[in-house]
């Protein structure tokens, strides 16, 4: 079987890891790439894995352009599936696949929180624009049972969709001393130092200024990492210069395969989010036995307290954030099995068996129509 992942961008981000870190376990389909924009540093690490990548070399959302050359580019390769990812791509690529004659469609809504989708407020416009390009598809995978609420409340038909959560490489986040120690100094970290962790883009959804504020509140000299880029930075900057907390605050910036070894140097993983799709971050510092403080995540939120006994939901003001880091122990943690639910070649396998199935259902339906019309005549 022949898969097509379409998707915005291949920058740094959430859903451009997990595609990369999806394919290889996808033993079963031949898989290309194409970026609509910005082929970054994941469309050279999918490159150096074997995976095709294409850039269609998109200038932005109304480029209609992009529209004919995607179509063509599915037709020419002939492919089985086309499986979207992000906003922008999912409205062109399930298009440009119903154009090209693919009838099996699937897209995956990686992003969708309670009052915004990709990091951008949600609109009317925005809502009724997604959910037209939805009818155009054959089915939509939520990572998380809290998404798949989202989409049937937004008035997506629940039949169209399937639950396939975000995954990790459960091993490659295993704790790790010589790594801790190496990280700490790299980063001018002491090896005594209690060091909080923060992970993700550095947008307003993502809350860092609550985080660096709370830990200027902290007695004791806590230092700051924060692993991640983006639009805010300049302003978390200055947040930290204005609580007194520049020197406290250590910025890793963006990180591809380092993540592990940035997660062995913490002492404990915040999360200030008060609106995710998953929360994949959290998971990956759960898989490093790190003791974890979120705001929202809905892969933990799904399941029972006990299978992740490290991780505690809290308030997301900056005094409730401060109480925590002042009272949490530091200490690692053994992986609890909420992180071994979320192991990627699980996830890889639940969607491969996806395709397969809408793919045989149509083709069945298609054979029945073609049967019963023989029959007819």
């Amino acid at each position: 079987m022949k898969v097509l992942h379409v998707i915005t961008g291949l920058g740094i981000g959430g859903a451009e890891q997990q595609l990369r870190l999806l394919l290889p376990h996808m033993d079963r389909v031949r898989s290309s790439v194409v970026t609509l924009t910005n082929p970054g540093p994941v469309a050279s690490a999918l490159r150096a894995d074997g995976v095709p990548v294409a850039h269609l070399g998109m200038r932005g959302n109304r480029d209609l352009s992009a529209l004919p050359r995607l179509t063509r580019l599915i037709r020419h390769g002939a492919y089985d599936v086309v499986h979207t990812h992000l906003y922008r791509a999912c409205l062109y690529g399930r298009l440009a696949a119903r154009l090209a004659g693919v009838r099996t469609v699937v897209a995956t809504e990686h992003s969708l929180g309670a009052a915004q989708i990709e990091g951008r407020r949600l609109s009317g416009g925005a809502r009724a624009l997604y959910l037209a390009g939805e009818r155009l598809g054959t089915s939509t995978v939520a990572v998380s049972d809290t998404v798949a609420r989202r989409l049937a409340a937004w008035g997506v038909r629940p039949g169209r969709i399937r639950v396939v959560p975000n995954g990790i490489d459960v091993e490659r986040f295993a704790f790790d001393p010589a790594a801790r120690r190496a990280a700490r100094r790299r980063l001018g970290l002491a090896p005594d130092a209690y060091v909080v962790g923060g992970v993700g883009r550095l947008a307003p959804g993502k809350r860092f200024d609550t985080l660096i504020r709370a830990v200027a509140a902290v007695p004791g000299d806590p230092r700051l990492l924060l692993v991640g880029e983006g639009e805010q930075r300049e302003r978390l900057e200055r947040v930290a210069r204005e609580c007194g907390a520049a020197d406290r605050v250590v910025w890793a910036g963006a990180v591809d395969r380092g993540l592990p070894e940035l997660l062995a140097a913490m002492d404990v993983f915040v999360s200030t989010s008060a609106d995710e799709a998953f929360g994949l971050a959290i998971v990956e510092a759960l898989a490093a036995g790190l003791p974890v403080r979120y705001v929202a995540c809905p892969a933990l939120d799904d399941l029972p307290p006990e299978e992740a006994p490290g991780a505690r939901r809290i308030g997301g003001t900056v005094a409730e954030v401060a109480a925590e880091l002042r009272s949490v122990t530091r200490e690692r943690l053994a992986v609890p099995a909420a992180v071994h639910r979320y192991d990627i070649a699980r996830s890889a396998q639940q969607l491969m068996s996806l395709y397969q199935d809408l793919y045989d259902g149509l083709h069945d339906d298609l054979y029945d129509d073609l049967y019963d019309g023989a029959s007819c005549r």
